[in-house]
This record gives structure tokens, C-alpha cells and sequence, in this order.
């Protein structure tokens, strides 16, 4: 991913990130296999012995994973070199197990819900982090008045408790629908070629459900190869939460400008330093966020536009999720990241806050 060198100080903040690099993403499709493996044997399709073989090689470092990217050119995806890979790890008596039933697109769709589960951990921990500094921050000035401003005009006063309520409440009906929506859409994807499990000789369900049981995802009604309700679904859910944080960090860089000085980010010394001018303290938390934020509705929209599939597979547009949904999990987790940052480090001053009221003088009472 391009935010895993370079960039990866403002794009790849925080502990989602760790979880849509290339080794979680290989150890969430080798956790498919294994699961997969243990399903098939409760419904006697696979040996036990042969079953837990093959869990005890679905291990992430046991595999090149960027071996394993150059070998995805010859075949579309990365699952079929990692079938190899695995099977190549394995007495030749449990190799024929693996993979039982199953097609390409249901090892990454699964390990897609798994990858989102995981990195939702540490991204919604951040959010409510972030809140939880918004709460603190409005119990400490519920009698610090600052100016308000409409269509960015001085407007009658408020105090700060009232607008770091209004961010608390932003980030909690975010975080509330997030996670709920991820309550009900994170679920396993087993269908094998045309979604019908007939290779599963008619114990398709039951492989199913022991599968969902195996990895603690939701368990579906159908599979879900050509149907893109819940990536779908998730993204949007993730975009709201972006945008309830985005409002914030975009608050915080204008409370912060030179003429306004009624907030600052802390940080310590050397925070927020220029190249050229000295006397800058850049809200560097907040600008960073608002550059996770801005990069969010274009893969949110690359990930609606994949919903229009084709028959029971998609030429393309299944593809072009992939990199799509771990870039936007990694920047709505970095953005939640610095969000906590921004806010855990807020510094208010309520006397400026009075000096800039003083100053519009009696018009903003008109």
C-alpha cells in the first residue's frame, strides 16, 4: 500500500493499521482454510487428523507474501498461489483437503469481514477515546463563552462545553451506527463456484454454519458473491464516522489560526514546526486528520460502484474492492487515531476566547 513507507506517519496512525497490512491480510485468508478444514471435518467430509494438518500450517509466517503478490499476476488473485504455497506445507494426504468447496472469492471475502473485524477494534477504541476527551473537555469550560460563527461570520456567544458537546455527540452517533452496522454485516462467505455449495455433497449448510461458528462471524442467509450490500453497508457506516471526525479536526485547525488563537493542539516542544517560519505551531494532529478525512468519499464511492456485478461473479468490479476497503479502514482508523491525539492534548483558552468576544463588541447581540 502506498501509506505502508513514506507517508505511513500521517496515513497509517494508530492500530488499525496493523491490522490491513499484507500479513493480516494472509493470515485472515489462511484462517479461512483452517476454519474451513475444521467445518468440513465436524461434517465428516475431511479426517480430523488431516484438519488440524492444515491449521497447524495456516500460519502467516510460514509464507512470502510478496512472493506470493508476483505469482497473483498469472492467475487474478492471490488465493490461488497461497493454495500452493499451503498444500506444498503439507503430507500429500491432507493437501487434498484443503480448500474443500470452496472458490477464490470466499477466502477473500471472508477474510475481508475478518481483516474489518480486527481493525475495528483499535479504530473504534480511538473513537471513543476521542469522545471521552470531547466529554472531558466540556465539563471543564461549561463557563467559558467564545464567540459563535456562522457561514464563518461572528455570531452570538456560546460557551465550549456547548460546541464540545456538539463534537461528542457527532462522534458517538458515528461510532454507534459503525458498530452496529458491523454487528450485522461481518459475516463469513462460502458459496464455491456459482454459490450453490454443491461440492460440499450436500452438506453445504452445515459447513456453513460450523464455518461462521469457527471464525465468530454472522453466519448469511446465502452467499453474498455478486450481492455487495455489506462492504457496502460498512463503508458508508465508516465515510459517517470520517465525516463526524473531520467536522472536529476542521474546528480545531480554525480555533487554531493566528488571528483566532482560542485553541492550540499540545504536543511539547518542536510540535508542529515549520520548515521555513520559526514562529508556526501547525495543529499538525488536526491537519492530518482532515487528510484521512478528504480520502475517504473516493473509495467510498470506488466501493458503491462495485456493487453493479455480473451475474454470479464480477469481471472487475470485485477486484477493485480490495486494496479499496484496507485503504479505507487504515485512513478511518488513522483519522480516529489522531482525532484521539488532537483532542486528548487540546489546549483551550478562555481568555482568549473572552479578548476575540470583547473585540466583535455589541453587534453580535443584535
Amino acid at each position: 500500500m502506498p501509506s505502508d513507507g513514506l507517508f505511513a506517519g500521517v496515513f497509517a496512525r494508530g492500530g488499525a493499521a496493523a491490522e490491513t497490512d499484507d500479513r493480516a491480510w494472509l493470515q485472515a485468508m489462511l484462517d479461512f482454510e483452517a476454519a474451513l478444514a475444521r467445518a468440513c471435518a465436524r461434517a465428516g467430509l475431511v479426517p480430523d487428523e488431516a484438519a488440524e494438518t492444515i491449521a497447524a500450517a495456516c500460519r502467516a509466517e510460514l509464507y512470502d507474501a510478496a512472493e506470493l503478490g508476483r505469482e497473483t499476476s498469472a492467475v487474478g488473485n492471490p488465493v490461488v498461489p497461497l493454495l500452493g504455497a499451503l498444500r506444498a506445507q503439507l503430507p500429500k494426504d491432507a493437501a487434498a483437503h484443503v480448500h474443500r468447496g470452496a472458490t477464490s472469492q470466499d477466502v477473500l471475502d471472508t477474510a475481508s469481514m475478518l481483516v474489518a473485524r480486527r481493525a475495528l477494534g483499535p479504530l473504534l477504541e480511538d473513537a471513543a477515546a476521542a469522545a471521552a476527551a470531547c466529554a472531558r473537555l466540556a465539563d471543564a469550560h461549561r463557563d467559558s463563552v467564545v464567540v459563535g460563527r456562522t457561514l464563518l461570520q461572528q455570531a452570538p456567544p456560546l460557551t465550549f462545553a456547548l460546541k464540545a458537546s456538539q463534537w461528542l455527540v457527532g462522534m458517538d452517533e458515528a461510532r454507534d451506527q459503525l458498530a452496529a452496522v458491523a454487528n450485522g454485516v461481518l459475516a463469513v462467505q462460502l458459496g464455491g463456484a456459482v454459490g450453490t455449495l454443491a461440492a460440499l455433497e450436500g452438506e453445504g449448510l452445515a459447513v456453513a454454519a460450523e464455518l461462521a461458528r469457527e471464525l465468530e462471524l454472522g453466519e448469511p442467509p446465502l452467499p453474498w458473491h455478486a450481492v455487495r450490500v455489506r462492504p457496502a453497508m460498512l463503508a458508508g457506516a465508516l465515510a459517517v464516522l470520517a465525516g463526524a471526525l473531520g467536522k472536529v479536526a476542521r474546528d480545531v485547525t480554525l480555533l487554531a489560526q493566528g488571528e483566532v488563537r482560542e485553541a492550540r493542539e499540545g504536543g511539547g516542544a518542536g510540535r508542529g514546526g515549520s520548515s521555513t517560519m520559526p514562529h508556526k505551531r501547525n495543529p499538525v494532529a488536526a491537519v492530518s486528520a482532515l487528510a484521512c478525512a478528504r480520502r475517504v468519499p473516493g473509495l467510498v464511492a470506488t466501493i458503491h460502484s462495485a456493487m453493479l456485478q455480473e451475474h454470479e461473479r464480477a469481471a472487475g468490479a470485485w477486484q477493485a474492492e480490495w486494496e479499496t476497503f484496507s485503504e479505507l479502514l487504515r485512513l478511518v482508523g488513522a483519522e480516529a487515531a489522531w482525532a484521539r491525539e488532537m483532542l486528548e492534548t487540546l489546549e483551550v483558552d478562555p481568555e482568549r476566547m473572552r479578548l476575540n468576544l470583547e473585540t466583535a463588541g455589541d453587534l453580535v447581540m443584535a
